[in-house]
């Protein structure tokens, strides 16, 4: 099993109350998981509890067997990655795209060139012309695809996608989905 959640719960004050409770299930390589719900109800929180992004108030988040602990580091830190319903939020609005890009290259100490970034980002339909912009530039399907090969980068094996094409056109949620539904094919990635 990839990812396995077993009695989540979270509350974001001490006494507040349980925004999410006794939340379990599992999801395997390849695997999809979807989480329907009114707006409020707890779907980002869970996103973002399994994400690392806040840590669970009770219960456990386990990947490939090992229990995580809050903040992931490490394999987990990297294994693990989201996908924002607002592509903006993963960028700094001052950087050029090419300095946050390179990010994840510094931060892995994986080998970088520019030539190679671009030949990366063809897949995601991003040019060489698109990282000397800022983000406010870049229409929000670029923004997303963006945002996408940039998680994509760190080789997770586990994706949160916390309504990604929401705010996108039609033309633009298509090219997200595509992708996706690409990428999980070829690298087995479990989705929630």
């Amino acid at each position: 099993m990839l990812i396995e959640v077993q009695g989540l719960s979270k509350r974001y004050r001490p006494k507040g109350p349980l925004v999410v409770e006794d939340i379990s299930f599992t999801i395997d390589r390849g695997e999809t998981l979807a989480i329907f719900g009114d707006s409020g109800s707890g779907k980002s929180t869970i996103g973002q509890v399994l994400a690392g992004l806040f840590p669970a108030t009770s219960g456990q988040v386990i990947l490939d067997g090992k229990t995580l602990t809050y903040p992931y580091r490490g394999e987990a830190r990297r294994q693990i990655q989201i996908l924002f319903q607002h592509p903006e939020v993963a960028f700094d609005p001052k950087m050029k795209l090419v300095d946050s890009m390179r990010e994840p290259y510094r931060f892995f100490d994986l080998p970088y060139s520019r030539k190679g970034l671009c030949d990366y980002l063809e897949r995601y339909g991003i040019y060489d012309e698109h990282l000397d912009r800022r983000p406010a530039e870049l229409s929000g399907g670029e923004l997303q695809r963006l945002a996408l090969a940039r998680v994509m980068l760190m080789e997770p094996s586990f994706l949160v996608l916390d309504e990604p094409t929401s705010m996108l056109d039609v033309i633009s949620q298509a090219q997200i989905i595509r992708l996706l539904q690409e990428i999980q094919q070829e690298k087995g990635l479990g989705y929630l």
